[in-house]
């Protein structure tokens, strides 16, 4: 039992860290932060969860792409398109603090009215309407770090989940 958890866990620590060194490296190369705090979670469930429903392609992709449209339009909404980060100013304001929170609750919403639950998407509406993956770079970095874990974590854990055996007609 030990040793199971410990070999899923060693691929765990290998394949995240792999993915997510690939993924920082081509932001590198492209000018932009691409590691951003969303990543993790979404790496965690398609590599070690993925059967799950918050772990299928068509939720994370939706969920995150409906985080991003809602996160922009809520900056909008509340007139923080331009606005400095909660980061850089080390605080944030009421307005900062209305487009967060109505974002988080309109992704939740949509995420279940869509049948698309993807629990980080409720941080990368929070990336957005704090203004740390703002338009512009920041969010071109997070997006593009979106859409590398999306198209490789999958493939990762395809190539090394063990097979389970195949049950015999009338196992259950």
């Amino acid at each position: 039992m030990l040793r199971t958890r410990l070999k899923g866990g060693l691929r765990l620590l290998a394949l995240s860290a792999l993915l997510l060194a690939g993924v920082g490296a081509v932001g590198r190369l492209v000018g932009w932060i691409a590691l951003t705090t969303t990543l993790g979670p979404t790496a965690y469930l398609l590599l070690a969860h993925p059967h799950s429903v918050s772990a299928r392609l068509r939720s994370a992709v939706i969920g995150h792409a409906l985080a991003v449209v809602v996160g922009l339009a809520c900056l909008a909404l509340f007139g923080l398109w331009s606005h400095p980060s909660t980061a850089a100013e080390q605080h944030d304001t009421g307005a900062q603090i209305g487009a967060q929170a109505l974002s988080v609750g309109l992704t939740l919403f949509l995420l279940h009215v869509c049948e698309a639950h993807h629990p980080p998407a409720a941080a990368t509406t929070l990336l957005i309407t704090s203004g740390i993956s703002r338009p512009g770079p920041p969010l071109y970095g997070m997006l593009t770090g979106l859409v590398l874990i999306l198209a490789i974590a999958p493939l990762m854990s395809v190539a090394t989940t063990p097979k389970q055996p195949e049950q015999a007609e009338g196992d259950g």
